[in-house]
């Protein structure tokens, strides 16, 4: 019964986290830590989990992402006559951008993965996702480009940003709207832009993890339960972040992100250093 409530809880937060700009690798390491090894889930439930919120964007996003991936075998074939059309422009975005996502996320995967376990790193990585955040308040009356679509060297260094999003604490989400607002996008389009890059992001980090016969057999049911709730709030968390975009209000996500961020960094200076002491 405990590993189905488990996994059911960390499904909610993994469908809320990896979609509002908080971060979720951040708050599942939180979790970790307030739950400890006791509450740990395998690494097969947390390769559900991702399957999930996957398939929550790609419902939310599914016309966006068919137009897209109909493109993107056209533009394949023929790259410069790809570029006439407003979906073979955002095609060519996301397949230039994902190049560099997957060099840099693979490049800190072996790094990165101790860090989860470090309360003042993740609370700093929080920090910088709520600068990220906080600075589409300003941005967003400048943005004019509504297609979600980047030149060349814009969309690397957007798929750059992404990769760093392994960090834990530095939400992917929050980022990559950040900076493609920052590069003109507006906000609608850059929600649109930073989803769509995660499709395949996400798609080749399970494919990596699902090649290994343990992860399926470490799964089981409870890790079903877990994705079926990552995938219902994950939708809802979708809806609620564009609606938040819209009306100019995505900037609080980032007073969030602040006040987390200090308290888990007040926790490892005051507490852990007494704890350790």
């Amino acid at each position: 019964m405990i590993a189905w409530l488990v996994a059911a809880l960390y499904g909610a937060i993994q469908g809320l986290t990896e979609f509002l700009p908080i971060s979720s690798d951040g708050h599942l390491a939180l979790a970790a830590m307030v739950f400890g090894d006791l509450y740990a889930l395998p690494l097969g439930t947390v390769v559900l989990l991702h399957a999930g919120t996957l398939v929550a964007t790609f419902l939310v996003l599914r016309k966006d992402s068919i137009e897209v991936l109909r493109a993107s075998f056209a533009a394949l074939a023929a790259p410069r006559s790809a570029m006439d059309k407003p979906a073979g422009r955002t095609a060519v975005t996301v397949l230039v951008a994902t190049v560099p996502t997957g060099i840099v996320g693979l490049g800190l995967h072996d790094v990165v993965e101790p860090l989860a376990e470090i309360p003042w790193v993740v609370g700093a990585c929080l920090l910088l996702t709520a600068a990220f955040v906080l600075s589409t308040h300003w941005t967003a009356p400048s943005t004019t480009r509504d297609e979600p679509s980047l030149a060349v060297w814009p969309a690397i260094f957007l798929g750059v940003m992404q990769g760093l999003a392994v960090l834990p604490g530095l939400s992917r989400s929050g980022t990559t709207i950040a900076v493609a607002m920052a590069l003109g996008l507006t906000p609608s389009a850059a929600f649109r832009l930073s989803f769509l890059l995660s499709l395949p992001a996400v798609l080749g980090a399970l494919i990596l993890e699902l090649r290994h016969p343990e992860v399926w057999a470490a799964a089981g049911l409870p890790g079903v339960l877990g994705a079926v709730v990552a995938f219902v709030v994950g939708v809802g968390a979708l809806y609620w972040v564009r609606g938040w975009l819209a009306q100019g209000r995505f900037a609080v996500f980032g007073i969030y992100c602040t006040i987390l961020g200090l308290a888990l960094i007040g926790y490892a200076v005051f507490v852990g250093s007494a704890l350790a002491g």
